[in-house]
């Protein structure tokens, strides 16, 4: 049971219109489901206002068709699978409600659309080579509930391509920066914006680019205030950190 389903049982009992024994039933559950060969997290959607996302990577399909039916036994929908592979994601088309991304490979099933969007994320690239990393943060962000702006292609090369579209960057409350090379672009948008900037640094780049750490070093050296950075092409962590300061406060 998700947290939405949690309150509106909540309310159904506040209301009288479901039994108190109902609730109690749901409090005396395991926090988790264990299967063996996986415990699946069955209360973090209650305790931090997402669910578990399934990590695809060094998974067999067995095993993520075995925890993705048990999360929506357990009441879950827009549930993530991360670092699915094309092969993987051929094997699981048989879960119902399976869709696929391949250039992030991202799977989503149960995909439901919000109700109400928790605030606006713009999504911003330095080149198309960080694609995949901006749509597993860009198709993240949207599962978790909020709207999202892709602006890709904009990198420090042609800067005039990023001043083109200040409008969008100055829109959003949330701002996920992705470049890898020399990793400048963060730095950029910072001094733009008065929005958090989180900075993902991608493993995209010649030899002394060192597989992304080129990027990464000079991200957390960023002289422009209000910029973190998240791990090596980690789109998904970066979406949830955009995620959790959306939801704290009121939504542009």
């Amino acid at each position: 049971m998700n947290q939405e389903q949690l309150m509106a049982l909540l309310e159904a009992y506040r209301t009288g219109a479901a039994p108190a024994e109902a609730v109690l039933a749901q409090f005396q559950k395991q926090p988790f489901e264990d299967a063996g060969f996986v415990k699946i997290d069955t209360h973090r959607d209650v305790r931090q206002g997402v669910g578990e996302v399934i990590f695809g990577q060094n998974k067999t399909p067995e095993q993520i068709r075995e925890i993705a039916l048990r999360m929506m036994d357990a009441g879950r929908d827009n549930i993530l699978i991360s670092r699915l592979s094309a092969e993987a994601a051929a094997a699981l088309q048989d879960i119902p409600g399976m869709e696929y991304h391949a250039l992030p490979r991202v799977g989503i099933v149960n995909r439901k659309p919000p109700k109400h969007p928790h605030g606006h994320i713009a999504v911003v690239s330095a080149g198309t080579a960080d694609m995949a990393v901006c749509e597993e943060a860009a198709l993240t962000a949207e599962v978790l509930g909020n709207r999202v702006t892709r602006i890709y292609d904009v990198g420090v090369a042609g800067l005039h391509r990023l001043l083109a579209r200040l409008d969008q960057l100055l829109a959003a409350r949330v701002l996920i920066v992705v470049a890898g090379m020399e990793g400048a672009l963060p730095s950029v948008v910072g001094g733009l914006v008065s929005s958090p900037v989180i900075a993902v640094p991608t493993s995209v780049g010649y030899g002394a680019a060192f597989g992304g750490l080129a990027a990464l070093l000079s991200m957390l050296n960023s002289c422009a205030s209000g910029v973190s950075v998240v791990n090596l092409d980690h789109g998904v962590g970066a979406a949830y950190q955009a995620t959790r300061i959306n939801r704290m406060g009121e939504c542009r």
